[in-house]
């Protein structure tokens, strides 16, 4: 047996026993794993690889803190609560729009913070009485949220699973937003109407508004909205002149969390930040031990060893692979499944278009979130609802979690062709 394939087994026979039996945090068991393959490995403790693997996410760690603030701050003005009133008000004649717009909503968190935790707490918790109230089931309302958080992280434009697959091939995290749009939008209508239309033949919109928040719309009118407008601005900005309003993701949300003050109603911005950042700690932790992880992994042979056995799977099998072990590691988390096995798999699949690919592989990674033990996204949406028993929104997902599987991997087959109509 290979001295690589021994420190990978020691690694991860670190981390299940850290996570599963010792009930450690996933953040201090990645912590735990890198050492333990360094020890292996014949480096000791090397504390200078460590702390240079725990800033190796540094700029990824900065947009989750800015966006949870973000956030936070418009939950705390009312803009979320105002756009779900909207939505229902305008489209309640519409079964199905509403019902992609309320997906749109509940993917929205996710998407400014690449955290799909971040969005069923936040939209998620705002969405889900009003699916229950126009008449979809407590089941499918969960799984409907859950899958909305993690279509919302894989979503542009931050897309963490992404950004670290990318990071481990020096790949900058530039011309994702097409195909990463056209991996998630389909898949949410998709999955929206499959769970939910069938029971919004009977909704009567009368009943419905009564129990809608629309106090803060109704005192601040368009100025509930305008964080939102201002950070889609400043985005657009970037991208058309990059050489003038080349701001970065951390200061745009910072600057429109800050304009949020100036919209007529009293927030309390140093203790909502407080919050925000407090809830983003364990994902914060967590990248901050992928990035030791990765770096163990690199400095003793094991990142190499992986990627060559990729390289030697057959193209038939290594998909296969890809549909079963990406998702199964990211049980752990979808972040270390991106790094641990999303970089090798990218790094196997090198002919195809690389953007693509990666943002497919990362499509396929974000499923670690409905997946026990930790299944953040799956938890959290059952907590949301009131639901106890989470394996109900497990097999629920099972549809549209192999709709993800296999449009992810058709993505990356036809990938070069795709490429040549995107770019």
């Amino acid at each position: 047996m290979q001295i690589e394939l021994i420190i990978f087994l020691g690694m991860i026979l670190t981390f299940i026993i850290s996570c599963f039996k010792l009930k450690l945090p996933v953040s201090i068991a990645m912590v735990l794993s890198a050492i333990v393959g360094a020890l292996i490995g014949g480096e000791g403790i090397p504390i200078r690889h460590l702390v240079e693997g725990g800033f190796g996410y540094l700029n990824t760690i900065l947009v989750i803190a800015t966006a949870m603030i973000f956030m936070k701050i418009i939950q705390e003005l009312g803009t979320l609560d105002a756009l779900s009133a909207l939505i229902l008000k305008k489209f309640h004649s519409k079964k199905v729009l509403l019902l992609i717009f309320l997906m749109f909503i509940s993917m929205f968190p996710g998407m400014i913070t690449g955290s799909s935790t971040a969005a069923v707490l936040t939209a998620g918790s705002i969405v889900a009485p009003i699916l229950m109230l126009i008449g979809i089931p407590i089941v499918e309302t969960a799984t409907i949220i859950a899958i909305g958080g993690i279509l919302g992280m894989i979503a542009p434009p931050v897309n963490v699973p992404a950004m670290i697959i990318g990071g481990g091939i020096d790949m900058p995290f530039v011309g994702f937003t097409v195909p990463l749009l056209m991996l998630t939008i389909p898949v949410a209508i998709f999955t929206v109407l499959f769970l939910g239309l069938k029971f919004t033949k009977n909704l009567d919109y009368e009943k419905i508004k009564s129990q809608l928040k629309t106090e803060d719309i109704e005192k601040l009118g368009i100025k509930v909205y305008i964080p939102i407008i201002l950070s889609v601005i400043l985005m657009v900005l970037g991208k058309v002149m990059p050489t003038v309003f080349n701001l970065g993701m951390p200061l745009i949300f910072m600057i429109s969390a800050i304009s949020a003050l100036f919209c007529g109603k009293n927030i309390n911005f140093i203790k909502v930040s407080k919050v925000a950042v407090k809830e983003a700690l364990p994902v914060l932790g967590i990248l901050i031990g992928v990035g030791m992880f990765i770096q163990i992994m690199t400095l003793t042979g094991v990142r190499g060893y992986v990627v060559v056995s990729s390289l030697s799977l057959p193209p038939a099998l290594m998909y296969l692979a890809m549909a079963v072990t990406i998702p199964l590691f990211g049980a752990v988390s979808s972040y270390g499944a991106s790094s641990v096995l999303g970089v090798p798999f990218l790094m196997a699949l090198l002919s195809h278009n690389q953007i693509i690919t990666a943002s497919a592989i990362s499509f396929i990674a974000g499923l670690g979130d409905l997946m026990p033990p930790t299944a953040l996204a799956g938890i959290f949406a059952a907590q949301v609802v009131g639901l106890k028993d989470y394996s109900k929104i497990l097999k629920k997902s099972i549809i549209p979690g192999l709709v993800i599987i296999v449009y992810s991997i058709l993505m990356i087959v036809f990938s070069g062709k795709l490429a040549a109509i995107i770019y």
